[in-house]
């Protein structure tokens, strides 16, 4: 296994990825964002040729996200409240590319009931001009998670 890849999930710190610090708070910043449905910060965190794979098997670019965002708009209120976060988080640097893959944790707030949903996300960032963007993701639904019972 490399340096960069702990075994320990509750670390997220990546000796071997010289920018893990600045990649792990772009990764929170966008999940933050996410959690609201903000347009700019999905600019910002995806490249303008991404490609990626959905938890549901579709694939998709970042014009098809940003009319995604777009159409759905901020959240309002009364609306179900799900917020992102990441846990388990890896990262492995290569130059100018890294590989960051975590677990996500998407939890809903409904009117009677808390749910959880855990996922596996893949994705490779390339810094281009001096700030790191998404090229490619992969996200894949951990089974049993819905509910908050794994």
């Amino acid at each position: 296994m490399p340096s960069a890849a702990r075994p320990d999930s509750a670390r997220t710190e990546n000796a071997a990825a010289p920018d893990s610090a600045e990649l792990i708070k772009l990764l929170r910043d966008f999940l933050a964002g996410a959690s609201r449905n903000d347009v700019a910060m999905h600019d910002r965190f995806w490249a303008d040729d991404l490609i990626y794979t959905s938890s549901n098997g579709r694939r998709i670019g970042k014009a098809d996200i940003r009319k995604d965002v777009r159409e759905e708009g901020p959240p309002k209120p009364g609306d179900d409240e799900t917020v992102f976060t990441a846990e388990d988080i890896r990262i492995q640097q290569y130059e100018s590319t890294a590989i960051l893959a975590f677990r996500l944790v998407g939890t809903t707030r409904k009117k009677d009931k808390t749910e959880v949903t855990n996922y596996l996300n893949t994705g490779t960032l390339l810094k281009r001009n001096g700030r790191w963007q998404a090229v490619s993701w992969q996200a894949t639904k951990m089974p049993g998670t819905d509910g908050g019972a794994p």
